[in-house]
């Protein structure tokens, strides 16, 4: 399955984030691929408010993971800081990608740093900024 959708404003950011968070089940796996300032950690936050938490979301760059307590738990990684899977693995951050422990739901921003780590991927999400509030989001489910 790949979806593409074009926004023309946030509060067509908050429809896509809000019809995706329906389609979340504990536990899955969500990477976020897009520039810097294109949207990321904004789409992360219009889901969890639409799973029920109204904690504010913010990018976890230079906390690497903030946790929010939803429908069920969502772990926000941000790998940006991160130059290897082994440099995530000695921060401990493999245990949250085991489906089998898992209690959650996992979005991971700049996955590319941290490559070989993500092996259980349920959802690919790419954002491609086009405008100041314009957006192109091209979601994929992984099988």
């Amino acid at each position: 399955m790949k979806l593409k959708m074009e926004v023309k404003n946030l509060d067509e950011t908050r429809q896509v984030a809000a019809a995706f968070a329906k389609s979340l089940t504990n536990p899955m796996v969500v990477l976020l691929n897009g520039d810097l300032g294109s949207g990321k950690t904004t789409f992360v936050k219009e889901v969890v408010k639409a799973l029920g938490c109204d904690d504010l979301v913010t990018s976890p760059t230079f906390t690497l993971l903030n946790s929010y307590n939803a429908k069920f738990p969502v772990y926000h990684f941000d790998m940006y800081r991160l130059s290897s899977a082994e440099e995530a693995m000695n921060v401990g951050f493999e245990e949250y990608f085991d489906k089998h422990s898992l209690d959650g739901v996992c979005f991971v921003e700049w996955s590319e740093n941290v490559e070989g780590l993500i092996r259980d991927v349920d959802f690919v999400i790419d954002i491609q900024k086009k405008g100041e509030n314009e957006r192109v989001f091209t979601i994929e489910g992984v099988e």
